[in-house]
């Protein structure tokens, strides 16, 4: 396609994964991981996340308390925990290399080889914070479902169920391998631009042999 060139890929690349970066932000510190509902008192609704806990009531609204002691918190939290601060980490640190090995950016401007490294840098860093981003919201989503079907658990007793935090947390890990895997399409795309100019100045430099012979179609 015409409108599809290299420079256009890479921007969309830089914006999807910008975007998969700033909703794994913004779930990292929703508190609505999880959420529970009692039978027995349909009015209070319970919330979790990796930094909260929340109530909501009618009365009362939403009310959050931070968990007052990081050792007290289970495996699969101190877990996720780590994960996210690994997946923002690495996804901030890739778009900024990428960024800068977009073509039109003045650092780096007449190296290919520079900015064919960054893009692939930056690329493989979105990736890393893609995968990074899944992992955390697929194990807490593994456990609810785990213990929701715990027969040794009473029926009577509320179980967890999944909140908007993990769908959120999908859609930007997603978002994050996208933008990544765009990025290396990028740079596919540029080389096979660079091999083709290549030839066509090769092919205009390169003189007639006396072995050349002119045809004619009849």
């Amino acid at each position: 396609m015409v409108f599809l060139t290299t420079k256009l890929v890479e921007r969309v690349s830089l914006f999807v994964s910008f975007g998969g970066l700033v909703t794994s932000f913004v779930t990292f510190f929703l508190p609505l991981w999880k959420t529970l509902n009692s039978d027995l008192n349909e009015m209070e609704n319970w919330y979790e996340g990796l930094w909260h806990m929340c109530i909501f009531t009618e009365e009362l609204g939403l009310h959050c308390k931070a968990y007052e002691s990081t050792l007290a918190l289970s495996a699969d939290k101190l877990a996720s925990r780590a994960l996210m601060f690994i997946s923002i980490g690495t996804g901030l640190l890739g778009v900024l290399v990428a960024f800068f090995g977009l073509e039109g950016v003045n650092v780096g401007a007449g190296h290919r080889r520079l900015k064919r490294a960054l893009l692939i840098t930056g690329g493989v860093l979105i990736w890393v914070s893609g995968l990074t981003t899944l992992a955390p919201v697929s194990l807490v989503a593994y456990l609810t479902v785990v213990e929701f079907w715990d027969e040794n658990i009473p029926d009577v007793v509320p179980r967890w169920e999944f909140g908007e935090a993990m769908f959120s947390g999908w859609i930007a890990g997603l978002l994050l391998v996208v933008g990544g895997s765009f990025l290396f399409v990028a740079v596919c795309m540029g080389d096979y631009e660079a091999e083709q100019a290549e030839d066509l100045a090769f092919s205009k430099e390169t003189p007639r042999t006396q072995y050349y012979l002119k045809t004619e179609v009849l």
